[in-house]
């Protein structure tokens, strides 16, 4: 099966969203949603979210599930506005989200008030699971590295590799998050991705758009393994770890990995309002 692929892109964040849907029978699900987060003035606001809604009402689809990738240290997820918009939908992610919450769970010093244990998501899926969606199929894919909890999912020919695999002129993602491993990600790339069929569609989570090219968020499995500028089949596993560890180590924190991760470990939940009426997030202050 050849699903129909939706894009939506996020600039500010260079964050792909997907809608994947069945044309015939209207069944769709949605992968890694965009909740608009300016930091500056601490303000969310809808714009990504409305236009992927407007999308799903305008083509009539069903959403069985809003899924996502990893707990993105970039972008703040809005999985549960969705769910509010559409009701039926069920939130999943990879289960090892839980090694991924245990971590901030004490970086965030919440460990008296959340549950590191996946209730959050409606969802927690197995490496190698099945999910049904209407006439869509959907196996789950461990792809660890970027973080350990990162999951890609194939759905008929088209496989949403989250940070996992970037388009071939880009590479792959940095594993210098807690608990990341370039090891990890050789072997999720390497041994897993690049097993499937040559002509998979590849449906990245994110474009660069390096030198100045234009959005692209599609390759295939066989482009990817024979021109990936940073691991092709033939590269060594040594070769990769070395180029990933010593790359990581020049790379600045992404602009919204604290407030965006503390929301996105507890399944795109805000954190409860206070007396004021106001939620608030945690920034933990280190000195050097």
């Amino acid at each position: 099966m050849s699903p129909s692929v939706q894009e939506f892109f996020d600039p500010t964040t260079w964050t792909l969203s997907y809608v994947v849907y069945d044309a015939a029978t209207r069944d769709a699900i949605v992968i890694d949603p965009v909740w608009d987060y300016d930091p500056a003035s601490s303000k969310l606001s809808t714009e990504s979210l409305d236009a992927l809604t407007d999308f799903l009402k305008r083509q009539s689809l069903k959403v069985h599930f809003i899924l996502e990738t990893h707990a993105h240290a970039d972008h703040v997820t809005g999985s549960q506005l969705l769910k509010e918009r559409f009701p039926a939908a069920k939130v999943g992610i990879g289960a090892e989200i839980v090694a991924v919450q245990k971590v901030f769970q004490k970086v965030f010093n919440i460990g008296a008030t959340f549950a590191a244990d996946g209730r959050q998501f409606d969802l927690l899926l197995q490496d190698g699971q099945e999910l049904k969606a209407g006439s869509l199929t959907l196996h789950t894919l461990f792809t660890p590295g970027h973080t350990p909890a990162c999951a890609s999912y194939l759905i008929g020919d088209a496989v949403f590799t989250g940070d996992a695999l970037f388009m071939p002129d880009y590479g792959t993602g940095r594993c210098d998050f807690p608990a990341g491993s370039a090891a990890d990600l050789y072997h999720s790339v390497h041994d897993k991705l690049y097993q499937l069929p040559d002509s998979t569609r590849v449906f990245t989570g994110h474009d660069y758009m390096p030198n100045g090219r234009a959005l692209r968020f599609q390759a295939t499995i066989g482009e990817e393994k024979a021109q990936n500028i940073q691991l092709k089949a033939q590269t060594k596993r040594e070769e990769f770890i070395a180029f990933r560890e010593a790359r990581d180590k020049t790379l600045a924190a992404p602009r919204l990995l604290l407030p965006s991760v503390q929301i996105n470990i507890d399944a795109g939940h805000l954190p409860a309002q206070e007396a004021n009426g106001t939620p608030y997030l945690k920034i933990p202050l280190w000195s050097k």
